[in-house]
């Protein structure tokens, strides 16, 4: 997006006709985010999960007949004035070990999050670095370590694949920290990485990541 009323109408947007319109079909937790150190910022970020692909075709179909939905898509998607650059959209098949979205505990303050995207040189690197989280133990030891896994998804449709995405929470920024340093000096993802064919340099090609914080009406915060 662009600064201005671009941020200001896409938020509007999801508060009044986005998400209540996936709480009409029952769909959630649902997250939307706000980028606080991101490339290409400013921009918006909304995170929702459907049990099947079918589930989400049905989704989609029952959204475009929404009566309410509709009159505030057409509003937001006015010729005259757009309320935003470009959209990207990625589709994520969930982790093995984690197969739906994980809604942080109640905390009294808004968290950070952090989004992270692990390119890989090939498929079977990539399918390599999700087994690595999912059957060798790094998701439990970043559990270990304080952090708050909310998903883990390998992306099947979108831009830089292959590769996989994830989301962590913190309590703030100073806690990211805190957690990461505790990460990498923990044995057992020493132990891990010491393996010879589980290398960064085999398994990931390029690492990005973003610092969000949730929207005033995101469920996931």
């Amino acid at each position: 997006m662009r600064n201005g009323s671009q941020v200001q109408r896409t938020t509007e947007f999801f508060s009044k006709y986005y998400a209540p319109a996936l709480e009409r079909l029952e769909l959630g937790p649902a997250g939307f985010f706000s980028a606080v150190i991101a490339e290409q910022s400013p921009f918006l970020l909304s995170l929702v999960s459907y049990p099947s692909l079918a589930a989400m075709e049905i989704a989609m179909e029952k959204m475009d007949s929404d009566a309410a939905f509709r009159k505030g898509f057409d509003e937001y998607n006015s010729m005259s004035e757009p309320g935003y650059i470009r959209m990207e959209s990625s589709l994520l098949r969930a982790f093995r070990t984690m197969p739906g979205i994980e809604v942080p505990p109640p905390s009294r303050a808004p968290r950070v999050f952090e989004l992270r995207v692990y390119e890989s040189m090939n498929q079977k690197a990539g399918k390599r670095k999700v087994a690595m989280f999912d059957d060798d133990g790094e998701i439990d030891i970043f559990r270990r370590c304080g952090m708050l896994p909310v998903f883990f998804g390998e992306t099947i449709a979108g831009a830089d694949m292959p590769n996989l995405t994830y989301m962590l929470a913190f309590d703030d920024l100073a806690a990211r920290e805190k957690a990461w340093r505790a990460f990498g000096s923990h044995p057992d993802w020493q132990k891990l990485r010491a393996r010879p064919e589980l290398s960064d340099a085999l398994l990931v090609s390029n690492i990005s990541n973003a610092i969000l914080r949730p929207l005033p009406f995101s469920s996931i915060r």
